[in-house]
Order: structure tokens, then sequence, then C-alpha cells
């Protein structure tokens, strides 16, 4: 049904993708890696309604003056858009300052203004417990937690990814994101493992991210490739992670199917 106030409203738009916030399935989150408050402001006004986390990514929220970035993280709460702390600035506070200062780096984080933190181990690898430990401590400070599996540096099977997503959830996790690096080799899906996280894993909590280039060899061609692979695989609600900013609109058009691969075919019914 045409709506005057939707450019080219007889266009329909395929029921199985969620279409409003807050959504329980089909979330994109944007990695923010220090957009200027205005930059960000613009692209929320643009395509905010199909933008619904956006992670502050590394350890960026170090280098902010406070007022600044409790501005942004304001402005991503009145769009209903979850900031969340990317899981190697814990990593950081972990490796360089021990497991005694987590409660201040996450009392920190609620004083600045997050109310979501990621936990992972990237690049400082964690035990079962620790994790545990980690996750347990940031919702017992009144953070909520995104847990994080998979290293940037080692490749690890389905069977570790999944134990791992599942000591997550186990301690408290709302989310899991799968680390990019784990999922492609030689710029290719890596469909053992994918297949075996999702036989094992509810795909509704958790979020696929996106390789970039910050993993060595991987193109923007890659990038591309693995989201049509992920929407062709999952479908238009599948959660992807790690979609940059300028690619937003481009990335829900191809969740509805008006990017560059078209929509499916559809059966002729004479």
């Amino acid at each position: 049904m045409a709506t005057k106030n939707i450019p080219f409203g007889f266009v329909e738009l395929p029921r199985e993708r969620s279409q409003k916030k807050p959504r329980r399935t089909g979330l994109t989150m944007m990695a923010d890696f220090g957009l200027p408050l205005h930059y960000a402001t613009d692209t929320v006004e643009l395509a905010g309604p199909y933008i619904d986390l956006a992670k502050i990514a590394v350890g960026t929220s170090r280098l902010y003056e406070l007022p600044y970035l409790r501005r942004k993280l304001a402005m991503y709460k009145r769009n209903r858009i979850r900031a969340f702390i990317g899981g190697q600035f814990q990593e950081y506070v972990y490796a360089t300052y021990g497991a005694r200062k987590l409660p201040v780096f996450m009392m920190e984080a609620k004083r600045v203004g997050f109310e979501v933190i990621e936990i992972s181990d990237n690049c400082v690898p964690l035990s079962d417990a620790e994790r545990f430990r980690q996750i347990k401590l940031a919702r017992d400070s009144g953070l909520a937690v995104f847990g994080e599996v998979g290293s940037k540096d080692m490749k690890n099977d389905a069977g570790l990814l999944v134990h791992q997503a599942g000591i997550c959830f186990k301690a408290g996790a709302e989310l899991v994101l799968v680390e990019a690096a784990e999922l492609i080799a030689n710029g290719r899906p890596k469909m053992k493992l994918i297949n075996g996280i999702r036989r094992a894993l509810d795909m509704d909590k958790v979020l696929i991210e996106l390789p970039g280039p910050w993993i060595s060899n991987v193109t923007l061609s890659a990038v591309e490739d693995m989201k049509k692979f992920l929407v062709a695989e999952f479908g238009p609600d599948v959660n992807i992670a790690n979609v940059l900013p300028q690619d937003i609109i481009e990335t829900e058009a191809l969740r509805v199917g008006l990017g560059v691969v078209g929509p499916k075919p559809k059966t002729n019914k004479g």
C-alpha cells in the first residue's frame, strides 16, 4: 500500500524482515571507531531505524572528553540504539592491571553513561572460569553484557565456540557475538564452522560479525560477499555486527532485496 510519507511506498518489503524497533531479531550493530558527534547524529537521522546497537569500538572511549562522550551516548539512547563498550577495552584493562581493576572499569562505565559492555578474549585469552567471572561481575555491577567468542589470532572449531557461548549465556550474557576472523578463510565463509554454530545455538541470540580491513587480507569485496552470504543463508532477519556507518543503508537494502543482488525470484503464478 502506497504511503505519502514513504518514497515508492507501493514497493512492498519482505514480511520476514523486522521493520520496527526494538527488534528481537534482525539486529544490526554499527561499529563506531570514533565518529564525531555530528557525523553520528547525521548517520542516525538517516539510518537510525536500521541501527539497533552501536559499539564504541576498542578503547576509543578513553580518548573522549567526558561531556562529549555523554552527549553521544545520550543521542544513541534517544534513538533507541544501545551503545556499548567494545570488549578489547576490557581485555586491555585486564591484561594491564589485572582482575582487581575490572570492578573499577565497570563502575566507571556506568558513571560515564554506558548500560552495556562487551566481554571478549580476542587478544587476551580467558579460561572458562575467568569468562564466567567477568560476565557475572559486570551483571552484578548493573550492566547488561554481550559476550564475544572467538579469536583474531587463533582458529577454533565450532565445538569450542559453542562451549564458550554456553558459558556466556550461563553467566548472564544477553547476546553472543562471534568473532569475524573465525568465520572466514582465504576470503571465504567456513561452512563447517558456521553450520556447527547454527545447529547448536539459538541464532536469535547470536550476532555474526563482519570481517573488516583490520583483518589481514580481507578486502571490501570479501566483506560484501560475507553480507550477501549471511542474508542468503539465514534470511533477512539475521543478526549482523560490525557494519560500518556508511554501509547501514546498503546493508538494509541487501536485507530486503533492494541491493545489488536484487530480490529472490518469485514463482510465476500465471
